[in-house]
């Protein structure tokens, strides 16, 4: 909550100006960790037996976790670190992990990012994707779960794996020492007996946990890692899969890390307690419920390795913060929304100082229930992978604007500038004019992988290289930012990006199907949902059931098969013949606001979805009736409405 400097007054941020008087200290004389290893060590040494890692496998076992202080976390990580470099993980090569949330998955992280390069994959990927992923990463090693009942996870990857020249082996996994009683008993035993077996891949298969006993946690067997040294590549494809890699410095995870603590204070200060349910195969999951907390000897609570989609996981919530006496949890408007849902008469959630936010828009009405309810106060935020992880917050110190993406960080830079057609800057975006969210700091990742993606992202100005977020915004006279829209038209469900191509090139093997746009449909629970309006070629047949049917067997990952399916006569065009996405996100709108209205018996006279020039899509209403219960249903929703 304090932002501090040597030989200053420790103050709150309040304002813009906060930030600004906070920058008077260059940056170089902050003294930052060279790496995210030595930001973890000195993060241990200052509460070196203190609790730094509980984890559960059920949520029924919340009361009974595994348990690691700092000093025997830091320990394990350095053993993975060192077992990585003996199996001949070089400083550029790349450990690819398949993990659900489990210790081992951080052991891996944070340990591949002493030794080389940590690649996250989503093991909720289907194996093509895998396979794609790790190809365009080129993996030499890979860690994943071991054969396990009910989890499908060894299979894929194995099969994906077999399509990867280069990679030299595989690791393994197992969460049978995570197992209670006798269950866990008989669980070792079917681990112990039948060993993990790939019959067409031909790799060293090893087991994590026995390789880590044969290595010493005092001390890294190499030379650390420096701050412009690659230290992670994540997927920016979403759930889609997409091999389009982003690969992050370690000063860019340190900077970013350090600037959020400066910004919200002391939240994950020593010995509070942190709650992780968000995947850590997203950099929220890890940087903002690992490396931070850890880096300031905080307690993170791991729960389960499905994280808030654990089977009981969310019923028992407001148990495990009272149990743990949590301070702060981060989450998605969906999980915000399911945990609403469980009533927490009788729990003592008082530790509880904010819930973060900022993986997918919060709904107004959302926002407002959820603290209305609980007492929490919930922070919106905004960041990008490209961007590390966090780019602006919301202070904490004052009432929460919302809607809004609160204050940028200190020392990075951000903006709203005007483009013109051709991509070049126009100039910078006068208040509350929407343009083109841009950044620039020492947490902008270093590019992708494949140099091809570039094309498009950097805004040279004044000498200076800038992100374009693909976000469209506008900053208000206090230096606020407000999204207004998607320039690059990402599908956000539940927090999750699908990239609408995935979803056309489906339909458009469809042999009727001349042309394919997909668009995210709002939706109250995740937020968004994929429907895809689809244009039939001269002369050819075929019904909306039919077309669906057809995209859901050829879109391999579920959360990208689209709800509906939508036959026009014709799309809409831009006046150079590109389909114009914007006017089907308003068929959409409207088509939302007629439903609820439908639902609630009201009577809708009009309803004119347009693009305002400060709050992007907006849906104007007249409705006979009701307007104030139709205004409480819309705000379940993240689109702009004003209702007469």
């Amino acid at each position: 909550m304090l932002i501090s400097a040597p030989g200053a007054l420790q103050r709150p941020v309040t304002a813009l100006p906060d930030i600004e008087a906070f920058e008077r200290l260059p940056l170089g004389e902050r003294d930052l960790p060279s790496s995210t290893y030595e930001m973890l060590r000195q993060g241990a040494a200052i509460a070196p037996d203190a609790p730094a890692l509980s984890f559960f496998l059920f949520s029924g076992d919340f009361r009974r976790p595994h348990q690691w202080t700092h000093r025997a976390l830091f320990a394990e990580i350095t053993r993975a670190a060192n077992v990585f470099r003996r199996l001949g993980i070089e400083r550029g090569d790349v450990i690819a992990f398949v993990l659900p949330n489990l210790p081992e998955t951080h052991f891996v992280i944070w340990g591949g990012e002493a030794a080389g390069i940590a690649f996250a994959i989503n093991p909720l990927l289907e194996t093509p994707q895998i396979a794609e992923l790790l190809r365009a990463g080129k993996a030499k090693w890979l860690v994943t779960l071991a054969p396990t009942p009910g989890v499908d996870i060894w299979e894929k990857v194995t099969k994906a794996a077999a399509q990867v020249p280069g990679l030299q082996g595989i690791l393994t996994v197992s969460v049978a020492p995570y197992v209670h009683g006798a269950a866990g008993v008989a669980f070792q035993a079917l681990s112990h007996f039948q060993k993990p077996k790939a019959n067409d891949l031909r790799v060293t298969i090893l087991d994590l946990r026995k390789e880590l006993s044969k290595e010493r946690g005092e001390q890294l067997n190499f030379e650390e890692p420096r701050s412009g040294d690659i230290s992670s590549y994540f997927c920016t494809g979403g759930t889609t899969g997409l091999p389009k890699i982003a690969a992050r410095t370690h000063a860019s995870e340190v900077f970013d890390t350090w600037a959020t603590q400066a910004f919200v204070g002391d939240m994950f200060g020593p010995g509070k307690a942190i709650f992780c349910g968000l995947p850590l195969f997203h950099v929220n999951g890890q940087l903002v419920t690992g490396l931070a907390p850890w880096s300031q000897a905080a307690h993170v609570v791991l729960g389960t390795p499905q994280g808030y989609r654990g089977d009981g996981l969310i019923k028992s919530f407001w148990n495990i913060v009272e149990h743990y006496r949590i301070a702060a949890f981060s989450g998605v408007p969906t999980v915000y929304a399911a945990l609403l849902q469980v009533p927490t008469t009788g729990r003592d959630i008082s530790s509880v100082e904010y819930g973060l936010c900022g993986a997918a828009p919060m709904p107004v009405e959302l926002f407002r229930n959820f603290e209305s309810a609980t007492g929490i106060r919930i922070l919106e935020a905004y960041g990008l992978t490209e961007g590390a992880c966090v780019s602006s917050v919301n202070p904490p110190a004052v009432e929460a604007r919302i809607g809004s993406i609160g204050l940028r960080l200190p020392y990075q830079k951000m903006a709203v500038m005007v483009l013109d057609d051709s991509g070049a800057v126009e100039r910078f975006a006068a208040i509350d004019e929407v343009g083109v969210l841009a950044i620039n700091g020492p947490n902008v990742f270093a590019g992708y992988v494949n140099a091809d993606h570039d094309k498009g992202i950097w805004i040279e100005l004044g000498g200076e290289r800038w992100l374009n977020t693909g976000d469209l915004a506008r900053q208000d006279a206090d230096g606020y930012f407000w999204l207004t829209g998607r320039r690059k038209e990402l599908i956000i469900r539940g927090g999750h990006n699908i990239d609408p191509k995935s979803i056309e090139d489906a339909l458009q093997s469809h042999p009727a199907v001349a042309l394919a746009a997909a668009v995210g449909r709002p939706d109250p629970h995740v937020g968004e949902v994929p429907v895809v309006y689809v244009k039939l070629r001269q002369d050819a047949a075929a019904t909306e059931t039919d077309l669906l049917a057809h995209a859901s067997a050829n879109i391999s990952e579920r959360a990208a098969r689209p709800k509906a399916v939508k036959v026009l006569a014709a799309l809409p065009l831009t006046p150079v013949g590109k389909i114009f996405k914007p006017a089907l996100s308003m068929l959409e709108i409207a088509d939302v606001v007629r439903g609820e209205a439908a639902g609630a018996g009201l009577e809708i006279k009009a309803v004119d979805v347009v693009q305002d020039a400060s709050r992007g899509l907006l849906a104007k209403i007249a409705v006979a009736g009701d307007a104030d219960r139709l205004r409480q249903l819309l705000g379940h929703y993240t689109f702009q409405f004003d209702i007469d």
